[in-house]
């Protein structure tokens, strides 16, 4: 079992009467505080642990692998006298079992069962491998039991010493064992898999609620052995509603969705998704009809030190409508506008950046593609847009060496471009990725309260109290829409007791987005929602002047411990 318990506990509403959801004051682009006097009204709690995290290892090494030795005096003695040899053949049932498991990211706890003759004092000295020491005494037949957490992820030996003075002998038992937390390498858009053009797979549509299987691990320049990977999977070509599951190759299918679509629609979204053991990620088409599949990698995950992942609370970084890090026009037809991120809004050493890409305004049918700079425009897609519509969607995509990133318009006619900055990956990050089983947190349409009212937002204590949890991999969808609107995503600073006591800080409305929709429309799109520390309080805001039901789905979080 996990040491950990992240749990994913009250789900509450927020309204100025006490009831249901509330009206908070603000307008769909301005900063506004909420109502006064909010009330939050909570669901059921649900313990992460308890959804199959596929993280956990377990590591041990039997008594038959205690390497006995004599104490340096003890030897000495023996060359002198027959009293050191028995001294130094004392206590002859010493030894070592040593059992382990992970219990976060970066964590372990190390078990050592201690052997011995009766009536021996003991000492046990634990050397991490990683220049660090735990030691304390011991009985025979007690269980010794530490925990640690290495600053960086890899494989240690980790050495066990029990030391029996009286008999001037010493056991070591060695246990290799290694972290589990994967943390991400940046991927310049690669396209893994197109059933239009029978890139990754046979050329041809994928049939009804059937699985088309893409080779994840080994494929190009990446590494066999992947543990996760970042994917912009697109559906096209739609006859019939539907939706779109992505899960690790040869795994059980999980009943959560990682995107929505109607009939004629093209349809992207970011997923961040466990790689099977057999190298593979599974994409299902969950409808009546055929689609095509494309898929996109921008990066994966390993068990090595490579970038952790630190999430900001969403901060807007380009807008073109305004002017705000880029000239106060629209994006031309097929050409870019280079954004300034590293230095800026993310470190100088970020390798990656997490985005969400909003394209508002544009006057043809088109696509945004994101991209370092330094390179020419890749065959991919982040954004897919119909003329005068408005979309985002969720973007990982590695920085150029001078910090910046490229966004090409695929129209061939002007569009605007918003960018919102949520989080970034760096060698001095500590967050490392751990998937969970998807579980789904929040459908309003089950929940009991009803869909979420016009200008209010949920807030979701999803860790809060645990240490070590930097944020979440989450899914939302937005249906029954009622009205054109955008949904923002943002940690909260008040507590749940805050809450259910009526002391709660009004809150300033979000003017970042997750997503947009018009009415009448299913749209998801992935969430890297910062946890805001220890709190682990997260808002959902509805950005609407109407009512809307919101789905929300857990696929991992990053852990910094």
């Amino acid at each position: 079992m996990r040491n950990r318990r992240l749990v994913l506990s009250a789900v509450a509403v927020v309204t100025a009467t006490g009831i249901g959801m509330g009206l908070v004051a603000g307008t769909a682009q301005a900063a506004g505080p909420a109502a006064p006097g909010t009330k939050g009204v909570s669901a059921p709690a649900t313990d992460l642990s308890a959804l199959g995290g596929a993280d956990v290892k377990t590591f041990h090494s039997p008594k038959e692998h205690s390497v006995r030795k004599a104490l340096p005096a003890a030897q000495g003695k023996a060359a002198a006298t027959a009293q050191g040899v028995d001294a130094a053949a004392g206590n002859p049932d010493l030894g070592l079992v040593l059992d382990a498991q992970s219990i976060s990211a970066h964590g372990v706890e190390v078990r050592s069962q201690v052997l011995s003759s009766p009536g021996a004092t003991l000492h046990v000295t634990y050397d991490w491998g990683d220049g660090t020491t735990d030691a304390t005494n011991a009985s025979p037949g007690l269980e010794v039991s530490f925990k640690h957490s290495y600053a960086e992820l890899g494989a240690y030996n980790v050495k066990v010493t029990v030391t029996d003075v009286a008999n001037q002998a010493e056991v070591v038992n060695t246990l290799p064992l290694s972290t589990v937390g994967s943390e991400f390498t940046p991927y310049a858009p690669t396209r893994l898999l197109d059933t239009r053009d029978g890139i990754g797979a046979p050329r041809g549509y994928v049939a009804p609620y059937t699985s088309v299987k893409l080779q994840v691990g080994g494929n190009g320049k990446i590494p066999a052995g992947v543990t996760a990977v970042a994917l912009n999977v697109t559906v096209t070509n739609t006859a019939t509603p539907g939706h779109v599951t992505a899960f690790p190759g040869g795994g059980t299918r999980p009943t959560t969705s990682n995107l929505n679509f109607e009939a004629g629609q093209t349809v992207p979204n970011m997923v961040v998704v466990p790689v099977g053991k057999d190298g593979t990620v599974e994409l299902y088409n969950g409808s009546w009809k055929s689609v095509d599949l494309i898929a996109d990698a921008t990066g994966y995950f390993t068990r090595t030190a490579a970038s952790g992942y630190t999430p900001m609370t969403p901060v807007r970084a380009v807008d073109t409508r305004s002017g705000l890090g880029a000239p106060a026009r629209q994006v031309a037809g097929r050409s870019s506008i280079g954004v300034q991120l590293g230095g800026s809004y993310v470190p100088e050493r970020a390798t990656a950046v997490a985005l969400n890409v909003t394209v508002t305004n544009p006057r043809e049918d088109g696509h945004l593609t994101a991209y370092p700079s330094g390179q020419q425009a890749p065959n991919t897609s982040n954004v897919n847009f119909r003329a005068g519509q408005t979309v985002a969607n969720s973007v990982i995509v590695p920085l150029g060496s001078d910090g910046r990133i490229n966004v090409f318009n695929g129209a061939w006619a002007g569009a605007d471009v918003i960018v919102d900055v949520v989080g970034y990956y760096s060698p001095d990050s500590a967050g490392s990725f751990m998937s969970v089983a998807p579980h789904r947190m929040l459908d309003t349409r089950s929940w009991g309260y009803g869909p979420m009212y016009a200008r209010g937002y949920i807030w979701m204590p999803i860790s809060h109290g645990e240490e070590g949890i930097a944020g979440y991999v989450l899914n939302t969808t937005v249906t029954n829409t009622k009205d054109s609107g955008f949904l923002s995503v943002a940690p909260d600073s008040n507590t749940p007791d805050q809450y259910d006591n009526g002391t709660e800080v009004p809150l300033t409305r979000p003017t970042s987005s997750t997503l947009n929709w018009t009415a009448g429309k299913t749209v998801p799109n992935l969430v890297q929602a910062s946890s805001g520390g220890v709190n682990g309080v997260v808002d959902f805001w509805n950005q609407s002047f109407n009512t809307t039901d919101l789905i929300v789905d857990i696929f991992g979080y990053y852990e910094t411990k």
